[in-house]
């Protein structure tokens, strides 16, 4: 299916009253990646105060700093987004790519308890989708209303570990979902993930894979939580479910991460408690005419948000350039697509939407990551690109 990026629904409720960055390729003598604010009068190309969207988080208050920079006027955002899908996008024109660099990419996972049962499930079935369901209703008959009341972590969560161990169900999903330490992994390589209206990639040789919608945090190379937005861990859960071991070819493929469209930096109008409150709407539309619809809500997550940033950003482990962290989803698609007991699985072409009132919508196309454009704009190149527009500096002054 074509994608048609449109300006409704792209930015957030309330349009451009927050602090909106991201970044956009931008055509020139030397074209490259810019730094951009989303903005009434259109896309404001910061990049000659700040080289880099980490080099911006720096700021000791990162909002304030994107809002006072100025710059030249990229285009209009309808301009832009005309230029961003996946049959538009060239470099002669600007479209907008993912707005993070050279941030780490990290993911917390099994944050839901619906989730977190289904993680259980893959496990269990050792990735065959046809035994799903049988699992699923043993395990939510046995165990799936004792989670739902757990705080991970907690005396009452040692003592049900203690109860399913005697019961022949412990898990090492469970031992993440209700446990004291949460799972962090490293869900992509730095300047690696695609943006809204760029394709995104699952394994040719899996056969049981789902959108995961997510909301991302946003976290300075000071270690401050500054914002958030929208991001796609795709995932296999076909190679997860055969062993734990395959989490990095499940998780970190070409395209396998999208962010996006903008980070919403914390300001007036936005800030933790609203990331706390946010729902996440999915739809999925596939060229055969199937359509998957549902919603979730960070209120239902395990663990607090800043219990995750404080897990994986500890005197343990610095991030110099900052981190993005998804923070988990409580979807798990197990509606049948096609034969009866295979449950979900994305087809080439599927349209994949991910939205929130407060952080806009993200846009993609699913295709096989061997046949998406291989990724070769890395750090190594960032830096060379920089340098011959003149954009690098000794200094952050």
């Amino acid at each position: 299916m074509a994608i048609e990026l449109e300006l409704s629904g792209t930015l957030p409720e309330d349009g451009c009253r927050g602090t909106l960055v991201g970044r956009a390729w931008v055509p020139g003598a030397v074209p490259g990646p810019s730094v951009v604010v989303c903005r009434e009068d259109g896309l404001i190309d910061i990049t000659a105060r700040y080289a880099t969207v980490a080099e911006l988080l720096e700021a000791e208050d990162p909002a304030a700093a994107a809002r006072a920079a100025e710059g030249p006027r990229l285009g209009s955002l309808e301009e832009v987004l005309a230029h961003s899908g996946p049959e538009a996008r060239r470099p002669d024109q600007a479209h907008l790519l993912a707005p993070i660099d050279l941030q780490s990419i990290k993911a917390c996972g099994v944050t839901f308890v619906a989730s977190m049962l289904e993680r259980v499930i893959e496990e269990q079935v050792k990735g065959d989708p046809a035994r799903a369901e049988a699992v699923r209703a043993t395990i939510n008959a046995e165990i799936g209303g004792d989670l739902s009341q757990v705080t991970p972590g907690s005396e009452a969560a040692e003592r049900l570990k203690e109860a399913l161990i005697k019961r022949g169900l412990w898990s090492q999903y469970l031992e993440v979902g209700i446990g004291p330490y949460a799972e962090v992994f490293s869900k992509a390589q730095p300047m690696s993930a695609v943006g809204s209206g760029a394709e995104i990639g699952i394994h040719p040789d899996s056969t049981w894979n789902n959108p995961e919608p997510e909301v991302v945090l946003v976290i300075s190379p000071r270690g401050a939580v500054v914002g958030a937005t929208l991001g796609n861990d795709v995932n296999l859960r076909d190679f997860e479910g055969r062993s734990a071991l395959l989490l990095g070819r499940a998780k970190d493929n070409n395209a396998s991460c999208a962010v996006g469209p903008f980070l919403r930096l914390f300001d007036d109008s936005f800030g933790l408690d609203d990331v706390r409150r946010c729902e996440v709407a999915l739809k999925v539309e596939g060229e055969d005419g199937y359509v998957l619809e549902d919603r979730s809500s960070m209120a239902a997550i395990s663990r607090d948000v800043l219990d995750l940033a404080g897990q994986t950003l500890s005197p343990h482990h610095q991030y110099p350039d900052g981190v993005v962290l998804f923070t988990g989803t409580m979807f798990a698609p197990v509606e049948d697509r096609d034969a009866p007991g295979k449950g979900f699985t994305h087809k080439l072409g599927d349209v994949v939407t991910i939205s929130a009132p407060q952080l806009g919508k993200l846009v993609n196309r699913v295709n096989h990551c061997n046949d998406i454009a291989p990724w070769t704009f890395g750090t190594g190149r960032l830096m060379r690109n920089l340098a011959a527009r003149g954009l690098l500096r000794g200094d952050s002054s």
